[in-house]
Order: C-alpha cells, then sequence, then structure tokens
C-alpha cells in the first residue's frame, strides 16, 4: 500500500508528463489533465482492484471509464505508470499512427482503454452499462466513472443519472471534475446548472462532496466514504471540488489552459515547478 507521499511523487511525475506530452505536439488539453492528475493517481495506485492483463470484459476486476476524454493525458500516464504499457510509449501521444491519440479510442487496442471517449456526455450510460452487466454475471466489482462539470450540460447524462437510481445500479461511483471551468470560460456564463449536488439527490443519488478534490488524503477519504455506500440501492456520485490547471500557479485559476499547449519558456517553468519523482519518459 503506498503512502500519501508515495501517491505525491506519482501525481507529480504525472503532471510532467502531462506538460511534456502536450508540449511537445502543440496540442492537447492540459487544464483538466492537471486538475484530476491526484483522483486518477489514487485510482490506480490505491483504490481500483484491477489487472494489467487486459481484457475488453473486465470480469473480476474494478472497471474505470474515463467520459470527459479530452483530459487522455492524465491517464495515459497513469496508466503507463501502472504497467498497462510502456512509459516510453508517451512520446507518441497525437502523433500518426500512435495508440495515444488525442481522445481515447478503443480500435488502437491500448491496454487500459475499454470506450472511446472523444464525444461528451456517453460516459454514464457507458458505466451503467458495464455495471448492470456486473450484475447480471454475479461479478460483486466496482465500475467508477469520471466526468466534467461542463460535459453534465449534455442531456444524455440526466437521462442516464434518472435510470440508474430507478434500477437501482448500486455498484457505480461517478465522480464530477467540479473545477468550474470549460472552453469558453466559468460553467456558470456558459450555462448555469445550478446546484448538481441537488440535482443528483432529486435524481434519487447518493451525493458525497470531497471540498479538497486535489488533496491525496481527501480523495482516498471520499472514495472510502462513497464505496461503504454501495449495495444500498442507490448509485453514488461523488462531487470532486477541483482546481483546473493544479500544480502550475500560471495555469491554475483561469479556463484559458483548458486545451492550450505551454510554449518552450512556460514548460520549462512548469516543470520547474515539478521536479522529477519517478523518471521521464
Amino acid at each position: 500500500m503506498p503512502t500519501t507521499q508515495q501517491l505525491q511523487d506519482f501525481t507529480q511525475q504525472v503532471r510532467r508528463d502531462i506538460l511534456r506530452m502536450v508540449h511537445a505536439v502543440n496540442s492537447g488539453h492540459p487544464g483538466g489533465s492537471l486538475g484530476c492528475a491526484e483522483f486518477i493517481t489514487c485510482l490506480y495506485q490505491e483504490v481500483m482492484d484491477y489487472t494489467t492483463d487486459f481484457t475488453m470484459d473486465g470480469k473480476n476486476e474494478d472497471l474505470f471509464f474515463l467520459s470527459n476524454g479530452h483530459i487522455s493525458p492524465v491517464f495515459y500516464s497513469v496508466l503507463a505508470h501502472s504497467g498497462f504499457f510502456p512509459v516510453s510509449e508517451l512520446a507518441t501521444f497525437r502523433l500518426l499512427n500512435s495508440r495515444l491519440q488525442g481522445h481515447p479510442t478503443t480500435h488502437e487496442n491500448l491496454p487500459g482503454v475499454r470506450i472511446a471517449s472523444g464525444s461528451l456526455g456517453q460516459g454514464m450510460s457507458v458505466g451503467i452499462g458495464a455495471a448492470e452487466a456486473k450484475k447480471l454475471n454475479n461479478d460483486d466489482k466496482i465500475v467508477y466513472t469520471l466526468h466534467g462539470d461542463g460535459e453534465l450540460q449534455e442531456g444524455q447524462n440526466w437521462e442516464a443519472i434518472m435510470y440508474a437510481s430507478a434500477k437501482k445500479v448500486d455498484n457505480l461511483i461517478a465522480t464530477i471534475d467540479l473545477n468550474g471551468k470549460q472552453i469558453d470560460g466559468s460553467t456558470d456564463e456558459v450555462l448555469p446548472m445550478g446546484s448538481i449536488k441537488a440535482k443528483f439527490e432529486a435524481f434519487g443519488w447518493t451525493v458525497l462532496d470531497v471540498e479538497k478534490g486535489n488533496d491525496i488524503d481527501a480523495i482516498l477519504a471520499g472514495l472510502s466514504e462513497a464505496k461503504s455506500l454501495l449495495g444500498k440501492e442507490k448509485p453514488v456520485c461523488i462531487l470532486l471540488h477541483t482546481e483546473m490547471g493544479n500544480g502550475v500557479d500560471f495555469m491554475m485559476h483561469t479556463h484559458a489552459w483548458h486545451g492550450k499547449a505551454p510554449s518552450n519558456d512556460q514548460l520549462e517553468d512548469a516543470l520547474n515547478q515539478n521536479p522529477e519523482t519517478l523518471g521521464d519518459y
């Protein structure tokens, strides 16, 4: 079991990977990736029960579905450092014929990726389907999903959210990256959604708030509590309050880095804020 410091070191290396991957091709989404680095690290390094002997059916193991697929850099980095594919392959991010496309795809046969998630709003439906399949197969493992808060502006989510509670899908933990920002500005400026917590509760979900969504211990405590609430005929939602661009001072507190690559000087600055811990690719 890794210590908090080891998880922080892992996260720091993931941040370096994100920055270098996006910079190398002058393309990608660093902001949300940096904001979710701690969370996905905790999932794969501490919380989930899985094997790197990857199969698409995922029987008898916990499953994770990344719905907001544009934050692929953080997903690829964590998968690589968790043993799904060589870390050196991160250098192929967004290149022609690479398995590491800008949005995860299944036809590339990249271990760890079970759905193509370039179009927002679909991960909730997929996660619910996988959770129901586990119930039908008498598989007691858990399905985890991650969604952007701006992504919830997509209507398909709410049909799925309504369905999950109606059908008592209680082996599912859906996490919302609640950073209040999307590509065109704040979520309140683009399309205000009111209280997301009240909405999920009105749709029959159990909802937890993790106020410190970039704090390792707070994330682990939130996930532990969420797991304790499963099996009670309600799906569980975690509202993860994160900071877009976390760990790089000039990328924080703004939506500007949602889909923008750093310059050479900015990359150097950002990497200096996150010294190497596991070894660069």
